[in-house]
């Protein structure tokens, strides 16, 4: 039973974290959900700003939504790494944990290549 709740908040968290991003007009927004795979996470948040201004901007809105939620208790990343450089932005929410990229650095990594077996949730992307 806790386990199950613990997996409904996960979802949650990475389905509240994708809307923040496309509300920013992230591009390609992809949740994976690792649960099956890996131990570290149980879902990756992957997204696409166009600038690096806008892949901070992506992480600022994420950070702010989610430490300030409209419904109660908020949460910080247990860490951000690449703010400065802002082509690959991680935030770390240990049940998520969150990739913004430029496109340049999208099409490099290609995450979403690296898990390709991997379960995706539908999301609403960013217009």
């Amino acid at each position: 039973m806790k386990a199950d709740l613990e997996a409904r908040s996960s979802e949650a968290l990475a389905r509240r974290i994708a809307a923040i991003a496309a509300d920013k007009k992230a591009r390609d927004i992809s949740v994976l959900d690792m649960r099956d795979v890996v131990a570290y996470t149980d879902f990756l948040v992957i997204a696409t700003g166009n600038t690096e201004r806008q892949t901070q901007g992506i992480e600022d809105a994420i950070y702010q939504g989610l430490k300030h939620p409209p419904e109660g208790e908020g949460q910080v990343p247990e860490r951000v790494e690449g703010r400065r450089e802002a082509r690959w932005i991680l935030m770390d929410y240990l049940d998520c944990v969150v990739h913004i990229f430029t496109p340049a650095a999208r099409d490099y990594y290609r995450l979403e290549t690296l898990w390709g077996e991997v379960p995706a949730l539908e999301v609403e992307q960013g217009a």
